[in-house]
């Protein structure tokens, strides 16, 4: 593996002699070994190791053990560290995000101090070459996008320097037999067997089955992931020169406008890109329910016959194609008290107004809930369900609070632009009792009695 790994670090310039590296150590098998395999280049390279490691407070004293391994296995192989604790589940109720994503940006948050701290040119992380195919297999299910298919990178810059991921040459197994042979002893999450979470899935249940076909697939996925990479920053370039050539002075925050001829002299692959940069120019920030649904209204608009046709996007914005011009403006006079509702079908699915749906399925058990996942119990809730806009004097109770809250309050709080707030999909029962403010807030979740079955209820933003 070490031959691999050397070949794959001067080959992708991973390193720099006299660097100050940080190495991102969970105490698992590949943190530790990406750990042990730096360190046995520390001489050869003049390299200054540094081991971060981080409980993120989601497993109690186990998370706690972790970080008391990694620190002793430093003091064994004469390694400076630097652990921490993190309260992700604060963060995770405070900014109403997943375990998964509240516990990714408190970990980068504190990979970015730690990098200033030591003016380091490398942070070193262990994601290795079975990583990389299931994170490719999981964006090809969930995208119907070429440009978010490019996988995980193999150095990028971050902070003070780069995040580099020498051991995406290699597989899992061969890790495990790397620190076999160094008489590593890693902490195991068990965590990781369970499939709730997708990643675990694709893990445990699809890549096994790749492997029986071509146990070679991580090196044919990382040969992809490159080529995509690199194809993505060529084509990104030549589209950003595109919409400076094409819009010209016609620019501004809240408009942009072009003449529809001139776009449709590049080709498909730099319109699909200029559209795109055009949104991602105009909105502050891109709205969850934007999807590729609206690329494909965007370019029937500019194929209609139609002398004079308008459509809308989410927050208000319109694209309006007036004669030989496209023009995409906010309608900023629109009136924001627009109303909806509908009754959740069990088992059934609902579309909203803006594209987005709620699918309602019946389950046994809980599984893993995100900001997109709602579970109550059958038996303890009035039926049918509703899914409505807001109402006046709309009030949520939930766990821990005394009393309730207004949900006016809530959208204050979690700072949702005013123009969003009239059209936020709310999840009643018959009784009128909010269940879920979606994305946002989450009511008590109903424990079932006897063999009631539970609701599961997933929203679907079109982004999936």
């Amino acid at each position: 593996m070490k031959n691999t790994v050397m070949a794959f670090i001067k080959e992708k310039q991973l390193l720099t002699m006299n660097a100050t590296v940080l190495v991102g150590v969970s105490g698992g098998p590949d943190s530790m070994a990406l750990l042990h395999f730096l360190k046995s280049l520390r001489k050869e390279w003049q390299l200054e190791i540094i081991a971060i490691s981080v409980d993120h407070q989601l497993r109690g004293e186990e998370s706690l053990e972790d970080l008391r391994y990694v620190k002793e296995m430093c003091m064994q192989w004469d390694i400076q560290f630097v652990g921490t604790s993190l309260d992700v589940p604060t963060y995770k109720e405070t900014h109403h995000l997943g375990t998964q994503v509240a516990a990714r940006e408190l970990r980068y948050q504190f990979f970015t101090e730690q990098m200033k701290q030591f003016n380091a040119s490398f942070l070193a992380l262990g994601h290795h070459g079975d990583d990389q195919v299931e994170t490719m297999l999981m964006e090809f299910v969930r995208s119907a996008s070429s440009n978010t298919l490019s996988g995980i990178p193999v150095k990028r810059n971050f902070s003070t320097g780069s995040i580099i991921r020498p051991f995406l040459c290699v597989t899992k197994k061969e890790i495990e037999e790397y620190c076999a042979a160094a008489q590593i002893t890693p902490r195991i999450d068990p965590s990781n067997n369970e499939i709730n979470y997708t990643r675990n899935y694709f893990r445990n249940q699809v890549l096994p089955l790749i492997k029986e076909k071509n146990s070679n697939i991580h090196t044919t996925i990382q040969r992809l992931s490159e080529t995509l990479q690199e194809d993505e920053i060529y084509l990104q370039t030549d589209a950003e020169n595109m919409v400076k050539a094409l819009v010209g002075s016609n620019f501004s925050k809240s408009e942009v406008k072009f003449k529809i001829n001139s776009f449709e002299q590049y080709p498909r692959a730099l319109q699909r890109r200029a559209f795109h940069l055009i949104l991602n120019y105009l909105y502050e920030d891109l709205p969850k329910n934007l999807s590729y649904v609206h690329e494909a209204h965007f370019f029937s608009l500019l194929q209609s016959n139609k002398s004079n046709v308008q459509i809308d996007f989410p927050l208000h914005l319109k694209l309006e194609k007036s004669y030989a011009n496209i023009r995409f403006y906010f309608d900023l006079q629109q009136e924001q008290n627009e109303t909806f509702h509908t009754i959740m079908e069990i088992p059934g699915k609902a579309f909203l107004p803006d594209g987005a749906a709620v699918t309602a399925t019946l389950v046994k058990e809980c599984a893993e809930e995100d900001e997109l996942t709602y579970f109550c119990s059958m038996e303890q809730v009035a039926l049918p369900l509703h899914i409505r806009t807001r109402q006046f004097g709309d009030k949520m109770r939930w766990k821990g609070l005394n009393g309730s809250k207004k949900v006016k309050d809530i959208f204050i709080d979690a700072k949702i632009p005013r123009n969003e707030r009239d059209t936020w999909p709310i999840v009643t029962d018959n009784n009128g009792e909010i269940l879920w403010l979606i994305g946002l807030k989450k009511g008590n979740l109903k424990r079932k009695s006897n063999n009631a079955s539970y609701i599961q209820l997933y929203y679907e933003n079109g982004n999936m």
